[in-house]
């Protein structure tokens, strides 16, 4: 049987928050310096039908709006982005936008910032790695169910190839399960046995220690 490409897109917020959830439920164990290739290899042979990895997309966004609140935040960030970087991932990075929202408890207008392109960057690579043939089996690893269309759009054009579906820890996306192939629901224990040496050997020799918070 030939090998299947498979290839991973990651919803790094959806991801992030899932992390949390499970690092506070086993009790504050080290789950966010999550070692995301491996852990999407170890699905394969659940996957099935020769499922070979071919890539790993990780999509997120910097929140450099807290610099001036606290700059740790975005530096735990980049700083796990180089290590992901160096285990072969492919980090795509949107950004956030601020948005007045009004409060009625202090009746006035407050900044919030939103992650924004993120999800459209997802169901635009789940099309493109399909219907240019980069793959036979795109993997959603995300919670959140505004992927559906493009989930719809991929399997009406390509029609010979699989689309299946991650979920994280509490982040179960109803509507996309419905729809995929396959799906999986990941536990707090498949986190904590998939994660990066602390520090963490770059290639080009250096150490990156693990953010003392995570």
């Amino acid at each position: 049987m030939a090998a299947s490409r498979t290839m991973f897109l990651v919803d790094g917020f959806n991801l992030y928050h899932s992390l949390r959830d499970a690092s506070v439920e086993r009790g504050r164990v080290s789950t966010k310096w999550l070692d995301l290739r491996s852990l999407c290899a170890s699905y394969l042979s659940a996957i099935g039908g020769g499922a070979a990895l071919e890539a790993v997309f990780y999509f997120s966004a910097l929140a450099l709006y807290k610099l001036a609140t606290d700059p740790t935040v975005p530096d735990r960030h980049r700083t796990y982005i180089e290590c992901l970087r160096d285990t072969g991932v492919d980090v795509q990075l949107a950004k956030f936008k601020a948005k007045k929202r009004w409060c009625r408890g202090c009746k006035s207008y407050q900044t919030h910032h939103e992650e924004k392109e993120t999800d459209v960057a997802i169901g635009v690579k789940l099309v493109e790695v399909l219907c240019r043939d980069l793959c036979e089996v795109a993997v959603l690893v995300t919670g959140d169910s505004d992927l559906a269309p493009a989930v719809r759009c991929a399997k009406s054009m390509c029609p010979g190839k699989r689309v299946c579906l991650i979920s994280p820890y509490k982040r179960i996306g109803h509507e996309l399960e419905s729809l995929v192939d396959s799906s999986f629901r990941v536990k707090p224990d498949r986190y904590i046995a998939h994660q990066l040496p602390n520090p963490f050997p770059t290639k080009d020799g250096r150490t990156l220690p693990r953010p003392a918070s995570w």
